[in-house]
């Protein structure tokens, strides 16, 4: 890394641990007094506050009437200016990015999603929510444009899951671990690459498909669509080849993504799961007891991988780093579903490299031995850390004996 990109990539991150003062009022020349203390309208406060998460590499904005905003930076909240946002004008940004449709469903639930483009900016994804009788924002921003799963420090064996023909793909793990990211991802390679018909069901709408080789159709509900089960259906009857889900919710869902998979089409979703194990539990967990035994049977002609994975804060303290477990639903893996013995599937997951599996802590290991993050970190997210230590010790004798070694990424290519 060139002294002035380290120089750059510091500042970034005291940019993000030391935030300025920010005023977002009206900024005037000293002759017109009387504009000194006009606000901002509050759209217009709101599409500042943005631009500055994009300056300050931000990946979160939170707002609440009569509080100050809050940006999520390198995993860390600070305060983003040093006035409380008035509820009026926080309830103002709010609505002013609503459909009539999406008032009448933020009255009705007390919350809703929103897709936002601001003009020359980032894509971001809004949640607005009520709390102690206030309206609350929730703003995570979405990359521009698209990279490729190398780009993120994804593993190269997903590239393979771009090239499926039918079958049941999930990407698991908690809220904020890229999950949309990477779906966005292997859709983009898809799209460039094979003549498809996509169609995806997303609330809301992320990632902006334009068509290249593919033909892509995108579902918002509740504006296009009233719920992912009915729009998995009706996607049946669209010429498919290519179904994403944004996230299986219900019992209703996760059948109808199994039937479209079932009947020769390649289907991707999401679930909130911390492993690859856990996303199988809750696929079959949420049906009645009586019906779980025909939906482990379906579960294991369909499932072709899941993709689990957590984002760590990355060595440079620039973007986040995700580590990645990798299940791929070998003949072997799809027994142990049929036959109800899912926590069997880690030990074929540690010795299953050469079919692209890998685990959490295989993945942790790899990160450190790269320099893409620190040990310390990395133990506590493993699953089980003494088995991390141990493929850790492993990994390093390992290199070591065959000398060969590995400069640390210059951090670019991150969350």
């Amino acid at each position: 890394m060139s002294t002035s990109s380290s120089t750059r990539l510091d500042q970034r991150s005291r940019d993000c641990e030391n935030n300025p003062v920010r005023d977002f009022r009206v900024s005037v020349s000293p002759p017109n007094r009387s504009a000194l203390s006009m606000p901002m309208p509050p759209r217009q406060q709101l599409d500042k506050m943005l631009a500055s998460c994009e300056q300050m590499e931000a990946t979160d904005l939170h707002l609440t009437g009569g509080e100050l905003a809050f940006v999520r930076c390198q995993g860390q909240l600070v305060p983003l200016g040093t006035e409380p946002i008035s509820e009026p004008d926080v309830l103002e940004m709010a609505t002013s990015l609503m459909s009539p449709r999406q008032q009448e469903h933020f009255e009705s639930e007390r919350s809703v999603d929103i897709a936002y483009s601001p003009p020359g900016s980032s894509r971001f994804r809004i949640n607005v929510f009520r709390e102690r009788g206030r309206v609350a924002i929730a703003i995570r921003r979405l990359e521009d444009g698209f990279r490729s799963l190398q780009g993120w420090n994804l593993p190269p064996q997903l590239n393979d899951l771009a090239q499926l023909r039918d079958g049941l793909v999930l990407v698991t793990g908690p809220t904020g671990s890229g999950k949309t990211t990477t779906l966005a991802t292997l859709l983009n390679d898809i799209n460039r690459h094979r003549s498809c018909h996509i169609v995806t069901i997303e609330d809301p709408v992320e990632y902006i498909h334009h068509n290249q080789r593919s033909l892509v159709h995108q579902r918002e509900l509740h504006t296009d669509v009233m719920s992912f089960a009915e729009a998995v259906r009706s996607s049946l009857r669209e010429d498919p080849d290519v179904i994403l889900v944004g996230e299986m919710r219900d019992n209703e869902t996760i059948q109808a993504a199994i039937t479209a998979a079932e009947t020769g089409h390649l289907v991707f979703s999401t679930l909130h799961t911390s492993d690859a194990v856990g996303a199988i539990d809750r696929m079959i967990g949420v049906f009645p007891s009586e019906q779980q035994r025909l939906v482990r049977q379906q579960v294991s002609m369909v499932l072709r991988a899941v993709v689990a994975q957590r984002l760590l804060p990355s060595r440079t303290r620039v973007g986040r780093v995700p580590a990645v477990e990798c299940l791929q639903v070998t003949n072997a893996v799809s027994h142990l579903i049929r036959t109800g013995k899912p926590q069997q599937i880690y030990a074929l997951m540690e010795a299953g490299s050469a079919n692209g599996m890998q685990t959490f802590e295989q993945s942790l290991a790899d990160l450190v031995i790269r320099g893409l993050v620190d040990e310390q970190v990395a133990a506590r997210m493993a699953r089980v850390e003494a088995l991390f230590t141990q493929q850790l010790n492993a990994e390093q004798r390992l290199r070591k004996s065959s000398s060969r070694n590995r400069s640390p990424d210059n951090g670019h290519n991150s969350y």
